[in-house]
């Protein structure tokens, strides 16, 4: 961390020597922090949830990393284009697969995924909640379509998945599509 000279990466180290959820951890505490319910923070929001989050980090160095997420100069960061910046480059076996998966998902070719695409190639009979009985495939599906889509705005469409580790993404992604 000390080497690091990127303010975005030393507040991305931070947030994983907190563990493997480091990251997920500080989006819950953006949640927390975005006392208006705008899905949005001022600096004054930040810096109080970088501070209650535990992240050492000092006020200028706390303004350059929210002046580096603030693209559009607003005053203001959104939830997605917070977590995007914190996030890890992927890996290019990360890239790999999610590319595999669009390819055989995208019946149209046109960069998007929609439900009815989905419903014709996702298995839902080797999750482990449809084996014991607990969910139909209905559920299964609905809960893997929840996985990926925004808990604001379900908008029946996946967008290609970011996931904090690429462990997590591989081995499902390439069991439940067949790569």
């Amino acid at each position: 961390m000390a080497q690091s000279t990127d303010p975005i990466e030393k507040l991305r180290l931070q947030c994983l020597a907190k563990g493997s959820a480091g990251i997920k951890g500080l989006g819950r505490t953006f949640r927390i922090m975005d006392d208006d319910g705008s899905r949005t923070l001022d600096f004054k929001e930040f810096l109080k949830g970088l501070h209650e989050y535990g992240v050492n980090m000092d006020k200028e160095e706390a303004l350059k990393i929210f002046s580096l997420i603030d693209k559009d100069g607003g005053g203001t960061i959104d939830f997605d284009e917070f977590l995007q910046a914190l996030r890890p480059p992927m890996s290019s076996a990360r890239k790999q697969v999610i590319a595999e998966a669009f390819r055989k998902l995208d019946r149209t070719g046109d960069g998007v995924v929609t439900i009815e695409d989905l419903q014709s190639v996702y298995n839902a009979t080797h999750h482990p909640k449809y084996k014991t009985g607990q969910w139909t495939q209905e559920q299964v599906f609905r809960a893997f379509l929840d996985s990926f889509d925004s808990p604001y705005e379900k908008d029946g469409k996946v967008s290609k998945p970011s996931v904090d580790n690429h462990d997590y993404l591989i081995l499902p992604t390439e069991n439940s599509w067949g790569l």
